[in-house]
């Protein structure tokens, strides 16, 4: 089993020149906007799909900001990622109905079936598993979401049938 640390090293977009130049021309084309910092990595985060630890300091030194402060905003705003997500992604709500309507069980009946725990993506790098706070379909307790597709009233025996769904998806 690949580590997942070991993943985004083998990914790095700092090692690869083509990615190298498309972080650069974002920094570039945004450095003297006001807000900076949050629009380049916005805009990495949507070219790249991640931005690991090295690009947050690679994107710190170009804009001479603090790391901290690079670090600061992709900590905070869970649209950022660190690591590389899967083809396709599953957001366990985790708000206050779909938590006692049973989001623990769809996260441990996930972990059985996949071998992953939330945060990681299979090795594969196909699903990506995730929680998030309230996604407004409170009624519908508990809400999974799956790409982009909200699943209601999901209980853990249909769970295995969503997956197969997400990997037929690719077949």
């Amino acid at each position: 089993m690949v580590n997942p640390q070991e993943k985004v090293i083998n990914n790095d977009p700092l090692k690869n020149p083509e990615m190298v130049a498309i972080i650069d021309e974002i920094i570039d084309a945004n450095r003297e906007i006001p807000g900076a910092t949050m629009v380049v990595l916005n805009e990495l985060q949507n070219k790249i799909g991640f931005i690991s630890e090295p690009m947050q300091r690679y994107v710190a030194k170009k804009l001479h900001v603090p790391v901290s402060q690079v670090h600061g905003v992709v900590s905070f705003y869970s649209f950022f990622t660190t690591q590389p997500r899967g083809k396709h992604t599953i957001k366990f709500c985790m708000g206050t109905a779909c938590y006692v309507g049973g989001t623990p069980q769809l996260i441990e009946k996930a972990k059985q079936l996949l071998g992953i725990d939330a945060g990681q993506t299979t090795p594969d790098g196909e699903i990506t598993l995730e929680v998030c706070r309230c996604v407004g379909a409170c009624s519908q307790a508990p809400v999974i979401v799956v790409d982009e597709n909200v699943h209601g009233r999901v209980r853990p025996n249909k769970f295995p049938q969503i997956i197969r769904s997400v990997q037929t998806k690719e077949s």
